[in-house]
């Protein structure tokens, strides 16, 4: 079975077939009241699916910078390694990892989500490493600290800015690209998108799925604008 040819139970028609007159319109709040489960459901399957995607490749991709920063002839192969899979084609990265996986699992989708969150992660972790200055290094390298303590007790803390600058970038572009996971039923607010399309180019289903995908991504970055303000208060300071 093709990815192209499985068509999910969840994108069949849940309301009035649509048409290209005056009852179709792009929003209805008749649509929304009508199929509010399933837009919920769609909301929080894409949210947790989008958490779930930023969490692992954060934890794969700081050890990953650090590696880079520490041992420099491996900083070009990780970051063309990273760079390499960020172009591959989300369509071919899904029939590529269907065998291993399966067609419609989950799995799939999260793991091409995570490879394609590591280029943006790998990168500005490791920027903000490299932008520690020297003498704050010196001056814990001279209080004793060992290279895994100035790691964890000044290195990283000081590169928390370029961390989460990354962290919102991955987080928003992951909102986006979890609607590819639509084209095998596991797309959350994509998987209405693609309904839309499919149920006679139902403008209110498809409207409704994009304001959500983008509402959902502007939390998510407030949200972690705000953690990074009280995570770093000292950047507030110096744009003071």
């Amino acid at each position: 079975m093709s990815l192209l040819s499985w068509g999910p139970a969840s994108l069949t028609p849940v309301a009035a077939p649509a048409d290209d007159g005056p009852g179709n319109p792009w929003f209805s709040w008749r649509y929304v009241h009508e199929n509010a489960d399933t837009i919920g459901t769609a909301l929080r399957f894409h949210a947790g699916l989008t958490a779930q995607t930023v969490l692992l490749a954060l934890v794969v991709a700081v050890p990953l910078a650090v590696v880079a920063y520490w041992i420099k002839p491996l900083t070009a192969p990780i970051l063309a390694l990273s760079g390499i899979l960020y172009t591959i084609p989300s369509l071919a990265l899904l029939s590529l990892l269907a065998p291993l996986v399966g067609t419609t699992s989950t799995t799939s989708v999260l793991i091409a989500l995570v490879l394609y969150a590591l280029l943006v992660l790998v990168r500005n972790s490791l920027a903000g490493l490299t932008q520690v200055p020297p003498e704050v290094i010196d001056a814990a390298t001279g209080m004793g600290y060992g290279r895994f303590g100035r790691l964890l007790r000044v290195e990283l803390p000081l590169a928390l800015p370029g961390i989460l600058t990354g962290l919102r970038l991955a987080t928003v572009s992951t909102v986006a690209l979890v609607t590819v996971g639509s084209l095998i039923g596991q797309g959350g607010l994509g998987d209405l998108i693609l309904g839309g399309f499919r149920n006679n180019f139902y403008k209110a289903e498809i409207l409704t799925g994009t304001l959500l995908c983008v509402a959902l991504a502007l939390v998510l970055d407030l949200l972690l604008a705000g953690l990074g303000r009280a995570l770093t208060p000292w950047t507030r300071g110096r744009a003071a």
